[in-house]
């Protein structure tokens, strides 16, 4: 595929991912509450989603948001559901200055389908994609290797963005040292986590 090509898809990913949504502000609200360690689960369900919903818009599947509407839409309230558990979770969680055991296989797993919730439940990453690829690309000639750079380029985007998101909330968790700092942290938190469902449930 064209060097310039991928050169403006990954500038205009850039800019779309870079800017505060949902899934960033959940993103940021579990790593400022539990540490970066345990968004991973979730920031890999996020990056294989947002891989589904450009494999969609290549292969020119945009139908299937469609013809399976109440899949999307179970998935959707599924991650809205979930993100409100979390949210209730840190708002009413006790307040340690100490650390913090890392999380069973099951609050990774769980934590790994809320971030898929999250990601298959939000349309707009799939039209962001069906607007930007035919301003730049023959969406009908690209081959399976055009589709891997594509992909490629998605994911490296991606984990750069999100790892700067990761760095700024983890030294902004490092400055809470007093359980006053952190009650307000885990509150702070707790809304930005409600806030995200909702934005994702109006969407």
């Amino acid at each position: 595929m064209d060097m310039s090509a991928l050169i403006i898809f990954a500038g205009a990913l850039l800019v779309a991912a870079g800017s505060p949504g949902p899934s960033i502000a959940a993103l940021v609200a579990r790593v400022i509450t539990r540490g970066w360690r345990d968004v991973l689960p979730f920031l890999a369900a996020m990056w294989i989603g947002e891989g589904i919903w450009l494999s969609f818009a290549i292969l020119g599947l945009a139908y299937v948001a469609e013809t399976f509407h109440m899949a999307f839409v179970t998935i959707k309230y599924a991650g809205v559901a979930y993100l409100l558990y979390l949210a209730w979770k840190m708002w009413t969680a006790p307040v340690e200055t100490g650390g913090e055991a890392l999380p069973n296989a099951g609050s990774r797993l769980r934590l790994f389908f809320t971030g898929m919730a999250v990601t298959l439940g939000n349309p707009k990453i799939m039209m962001f994609y069906l607007a930007l690829l035919p301003t730049i690309i023959d969406v009908a000639s690209v081959t399976l290797i055009g589709w891997a750079e594509l992909t490629l380029t998605m994911v490296v985007v991606l984990v750069a963005v999100d790892a700067v998101w990761v760095l700024a909330a983890t030294q902004a968790r490092r400055l809470l040292k007093s359980p006053r700092a952190m009650r307000i942290a885990n509150r702070t938190s707790a809304s930005m986590m409600a806030g995200a469902a909702a934005a994702i449930a109006t969407r």
